[in-house]
């Protein structure tokens, strides 16, 4: 037996000694703790920078042997119920421990400058290293019940870093927000969980799978019964992987610092349920409907998260649709049964999608510097422009990303989502026609965000295009307040005048004052121990820590599509992720030996490539500035017509652009018919309850009461008085009996 498979129980806990040690720290020794807090981040790098060396070479043994290993221990035993812990270790759960841990690497030396201002630094890293071992523990559980005890953890340590600055009512509601969605789901999972061992009598992954199958294949059991307990299951990563309609909580979510955007709701957190998802594949198999409801799902997240994103103005909410659309591709690969291409495009778009969100905290972190910790200001991109020529580096590392996630060959999305597309056409042409059309919705997004964000000239006087000073940005707030009656935002603000020499221009007027020279830099929250003392004008080149984690994400997107691509011309699964997948694969009773027809796999991508270049055309001419100081100019008003009477086509363009930036009404929705009717209902209820339940009870009480006062007066205290009483209520009672 190998001594990596032997110790391999020790994944989990390698990263716990950090949230321990600085939780004992605060407690014991609090001003030595907080003095030597750049220790607490090197030690987290450590330690999961240990865990990256042996899931490396649990990979390569992997690749080498195919096989799988289990290993259990006995919890509990007795006559009717037995339980074990153990954990698993598959090609499944190899490239789930090298993604979990390169990506929180990275994200943790960035997050050491990044958080460096924050007076909450050492929970910060103690959060972090939490949720590291959660999701650690998660990947390697062999039983369900292991599954949704670290699948519980990794949620509150989502709901902990959401609400990391809790002092902001809004980022509080965020992280509410978030728990209560996903609450709906883990209940789900939960029952299904409880369904599933009523039937097969045992938790084990391994076991559970080949009894059940066996049930349904003879038919020994009602298959209505386990398709409702596949549909519970399925509920769970529904929520964890903000699917329709669970959706809701992930662009909330962006209220927590950006490097917890870029690991859990891009990287990491949000691809559990699509580890969950593919880990019950060989259960959902054998239950077409649950496979049909899966792509039903998939398809529908991929289409909405890419319309929604089209509209948004802050950069980290239109990452995080972003995230959501490319989760459903992943989802309607697994629904599909394209096991192999739903894994690498977890692998290529988490790796992209971290560089996109750390990129995104480079340009908010440099925007703070000129408009200080104001969210709605740092975050928004109407309000940047022209950040090419302050923040370069950046902006190569974002171009990159970019690229990337609209699918340009040879960078790794391209080789990853044009397999789905390729496996989508085979399956249905509606879902094909549909994720073909949302692969240019992508190209045409990203590329807005890009244009908007780092083109044009750097501006800070926003104005609509009649020259009226707008009051409100929003018609509903960026940062979680929702109005049940979402008023309509009918022209984008327009950048007019820009920064030049020392003149800074007010965010609500047109007129300019003189900026003081020494304006400071006061990034994040202003904690007067750690402010900084740099000066700057304009936007400025984050430090060399919070580079060097961008700089060597770059290197993923642009050499980790290589795993998935054949090597051999006529085997398909000649590529290193095959060779991975292969024990996997073989469980899913599906043939791996396929021969490649090259004429029939370069028309995907011929197709999806021209799709692509052609959104990022219209993007370029409908945001790129064709003439200064215009920046950022109101595609409505480009095919509007002048006049009183507005056009069909004018009409149309305003209600998709309505729809897509008021998140197409659901949270609208939810608030109306959900929060309020749910609140309308209890005031019902306890209004019956006190009025009926109560009035009852308070009635009889009342009415003994008045009863016995009357009563009292009747005795007098002699015997032969209480009997005549008594004699004459029995003849009364006998005469009309």
């Amino acid at each position: 037996m190998e001594h990596t498979y032997q110790y391999s129980w020790i994944i989990p806990l390698v990263p716990l000694p950090v949230p321990v040690l600085i939780g004992v720290g605060l407690l014991l020794f609090p001003t030595a703790t907080k003095h030597l807090r750049r220790m607490w981040a090197f030690l987290s790098i450590l330690l999961l920078s240990i865990v990256m060396v042996f899931s490396t070479d649990l990979a390569i043994k992997q690749i080498d042997r195919t096989s799988i290993y289990q290993s259990l221990r006995s919890w509990t035993i007795n006559n009717d119920f037995s339980f074990e812990f153990g954990y698993f270790i598959d090609p499944l759960t190899s490239i789930m421990l090298i993604l979990i841990t390169t990506v929180g690497i990275l994200v943790l030396i960035y997050s050491d400058n990044y958080m460096s201002h924050d007076a909450g630094y050492l929970r910060f890293f103690a959060y972090m290293s939490f949720f590291n071992a959660s999701m650690l523990g998660l990947v390697t559980s062999s039983n369900f019940i292991q599954i949704y005890i670290f699948w519980e953890l990794v949620g509150m340590c989502s709901y902990l870093l959401i609400g990391f600055w809790f002092t902001r009512p809004i980022a509080a509601g965020a992280c509410q927000k978030a728990f209560v969605t996903n609450r709906v789901g883990d209940f789900g999972l939960l029952l299904g969980i409880l369904g599933l061992y009523w039937i097969t009598g045992s938790f084990e992954f391994r076991d559970l799978f080949e009894i059940l199958n066996n049930l349904v294949y003879n038919n020994e059991v009602n298959l209505l019964f386990v398709t409702l307990c596949a549909f519970l299951l399925f509920a769970g990563p529904v929520a964890k992987s903000a699917q329709f309609p669970l959706h809701v909580w992930l662009p909330d979510a962006m209220e927590g610092p950006t490097p917890i955007s870029a690991l859990i709701h891009a990287a990491t957190m949000v691809a559990a349920g699509i580890f969950l998802v593919a880990r019950l594949l060989p259960l959902f198999l054998v239950i077409p409907y649950i496979m049909n409801l899966i792509s039903l799902i998939g398809i529908i997240t991929v289409f909405l998260g890419a319309t929604l994103a089209l509209a948004q103005q802050d950069i980290k909410r239109g990452l995080a649709y972003s995230t959501m659309s490319q989760l459903g591709y992943m989802m309607l690969a697994l629904g599909i049964g394209s096991y192999r291409a739903a894994l690498f495009h977890l692998i290529t778009h988490a790796y992209s999608k971290a560089l996109l969100f750390l990129g995104s905290g480079s340009i908010i972190h440099s925007m703070e510097a000129i408009v200080g910790y104001f969210p709605d200001k740092s975050q928004n991109m109407v309000l940047m422009g022209g950040l090419r020529k302050h923040v370069p580096i950046t902006k190569t590392a974002f171009l990159l990303g970019t690229l990337s996630l609209c699918g340009i060959p040879p960078l790794a999305c391209f080789w990853s989502k044009d397999e789905i597309l390729n496996d989508s056409c085979l399956y249905s042409p509606i879902f094909s026609l549909i994720a073909f059309f949302t692969a240019g919705l992508t190209a045409f997004y990203m590329f807005r965000i890009y244009l908007l964000t780092f083109e044009g000239s750097f501006n800070f006087c926003f104005q609509n295009y009649s020259g009226k000073t707008k009051n409100s940005f929003y018609s509903i707030s960026l940062w979680g307040q929702e109005e049940s009656k979402p008023i309509k935002r009918k022209i984008e603000l327009v950048a007019l005048l820009t920064l030049k020499n020392n003149e800074r221009a007010s965010f609500f007027s047109k007129k300019t004052h003189r900026s003081a020279s020494n304006i400071k830099a006061t990034p994040f929250l202003t904690i007067f121990p750690f402010r900084a003392t740099k000066t700057f004008l304009y936007p400025h080149e984050s430090d060399n820590t919070m580079l060097f984690g961008m700089l060597v994400l770059v290197l993923f997107p642009l050499f980790v599509g290589a795993i998935g691509i054949p090597l051999n011309q006529e085997v398909i699964d000649s590529d290193i992720l095959s060779k991975l997948l292969t024990p996997s694969i073989n469980l899913l009773h599906q043939n791996s030996n396929q021969f490649v027809d090259w004429y029939e796999g370069l028309k995907t991508p011929m197709l999806s490539v021209s799709i692509t270049y052609l959104a990022i055309f219209l993007a370029y001419f409908l945001y790129k500035p064709f003439y200064s100081p215009l920046h950022n100019w109101n595609i409505l008003n480009l095919f509007a017509k002048r006049g009183p009477k507005r056009s069909l086509w004018d009409k149309i363009l305003h209600f998709l652009y309505d729809w897509s930036y008021n998140r197409a009404y659901i949270d609208a929705f939810y608030t109306r018919f959900l929060t309020e009717g749910i609140r309308g209902l209890a005031e019902k209820i306890h209004l019956f309850d006190r009025r009926v339940i109560d009035g009852i009870t308070n009635g009889v009480g009342i009415t003994s009461f008045f009863v016995g006062e009357g009563l009292k007066y009747l005795g007098g205290s002699r015997i032969s008085f209480y009997l005549v009483l008594y004699l004459f209520s029995l003849l009364i009672f006998l005469y009309f009996y």
